[in-house]
């Protein structure tokens, strides 16, 4: 039988509109991003076809679970920068760090040898999805005295937010930029998460986008275009920050 109903054609997922990732785990070996050099690669290869060029890698300062230093991080960096396949590759490979805010932040914000941040002194901060850190606007604005330009990694990714968007706003409203995981908006994280990105998004809350990546789940995230369908406009055509702050 005849039916005027079409289907919606799958898209064409690709992110050369973005080109740069400010938040992944691509660094081999020191958190629960990519295990080693060769699953690093294989990672950088896969992101780079799907058009993302240069690639700023956060990996986890969390002292209970991932106690990294800028040693360790760039130690993990410069294994990636001597690899044969990634000088072939042309791309942008530098490193940041991705902060949980808890009680041990505080020592290594007032700690001499400064924190590990993106170009222009932004700052990748992110908190338990279990609860709120205390006093967390404090340490907001702790970070702008400091110079520091703050990002709340995920915000739609915090379950006790999820009904109190206006906590979220109140994180933008005192200077605080917002990180969307690209992957929210296709329920790879759940229905809540998918819906709280979705309703920040059509209200220009966020000021950033990153991947977030970490494993090969997340890469068959970003290659199911089924996933994608009915969101990749919508996200595609957000004016994301990401060029305008940190290049191509």
């Amino acid at each position: 039988m005849f039916s005027f109903f079409k289907k919606k054609a799958l898209p064409d997922v690709r992110f050369d509109w973005l080109g740069t990732d400010i938040h992944s785990h691509l660094l081999p070996g020191i958190d629960d991003g990519s295990p080693d050099l060769q699953s690093s690669i294989s990672y950088f290869t896969a992101l780079n076809q799907l058009g993302f060029n240069k690639f700023i890698c956060t990996p986890h300062i969390f002292m209970e679970v991932h106690p990294n230093n800028r040693n360790s991080i760039t130690d993990a960096l410069n294994k990636v920068l001597a690899a044969d396949e990634i000088k072939k590759m042309g791309v942008s490979v530098s490193a940041a760090a991705e902060y949980m805010v808890d009680n041990d932040f505080a020592p290594l914000m007032n700690a001499e040898e400064g924190l590990m941040e993106l170009p222009g002194k932004h700052l990748l901060i992110e908190m338990s999805y279990l609860s709120e850190t205390p006093d967390i606007e404090s340490y907001v604005f702790e970070l702008n005295v400091q110079g520091y330009k703050p990002i709340l990694a995920h915000p739609e990714r915090y379950n006790f937010y999820h009904h109190k968007p206006e906590k979220i706003k109140r994180f933008k409203d005192m200077g605080c930029l917002l990180q969307l995981n690209l992957l929210s908006v296709t329920g790879y994280y759940g229905r809540e998460v998918k819906h709280t990105a979705l309703k920040l998004l059509k209200e220009g809350v966020y000021s950033l986008a990153g991947t977030d990546f970490h494993h090969d789940k997340h890469l068959q995230g970003f290659l199911d275009a089924r996933l994608w369908k009915d969101v990749y406009d919508e996200v595609k055509n957000y004016e994301f920050r990401n060029r305008e702050l940190f290049g191509i």
